[in-house]
């Protein structure tokens, strides 16, 4: 049975700002500055002295989830800007070994030599995420999650072999630690 009012409280460390307008949702960190607009969710947010809530009446299935999803979001915007995120990724190579090489002025990264291609494979670097190589791990950080988790996806993505026996061909770039 559902209850006539569902709520979520998130509370505000002391060494972050918040605002709150309207459903744009503001948290200033040590770390940074990040903004989400949240208003389009059916919810209702609110921010008083360093407390979050997040609400919905009578909620049907989607608004009781959706408080849930909210309250997730400004979870992890605050940890963004306090701890921040990081994804490691290894490069696995069975035969030929590739490279990794990041591209700051065009915030892409090259991966060269994957399975013997002779033409670089290019992944796109999302938002402000800093992407270091050291040796064969690919360290992939940054305080918006969304950003962080999406740049080391696509490097995943880039370095899929299609039509091949997945438990034969091992060869890629592979996620295997995440600090969240």
């Amino acid at each position: 049975m559902i209850a006539n009012k569902v709520e979520r409280t998130i509370d505000v460390p002391q060494d972050v700002k918040a605002q709150l307008d309207g459903g744009l949702v503001n948290i200033t960190g040590p770390k940074g500055t990040l903004q989400e607009n949240l208003s389009h969710l059916p919810v209702k947010i609110s921010l008083q002295k360093n407390r979050f809530s997040v609400m919905a009446t009578w909620p049907k299935k989607r608004e009781y989830s959706m408080v849930g999803t909210a309250a997730s979001c400004i979870k992890n915007m605050i940890k963004g800007v306090t701890e921040g995120f990081q994804y490691k990724l290894k490069m696995v190579h069975a035969h030929f070994p590739m490279t990794v090489k990041v591209k700051e002025d065009t915030r892409t990264i090259l991966i060269e030599n994957f399975t013997g291609e002779k033409s670089p494979r290019l992944v796109k670097i999302i938002g402000e995420t800093s992407v270091k190589v050291s040796g064969e791990d690919v360290i992939v950080e940054g305080i918006n999650l969304k950003d962080v988790s999406q740049t080391a996806s696509n490097i995943e993505l880039a370095t899929k072999i299609k039509h091949k026996d997945q438990r034969v061909f091992l060869d890629g770039i592979y996620v295997f630690e995440k600090k969240k």
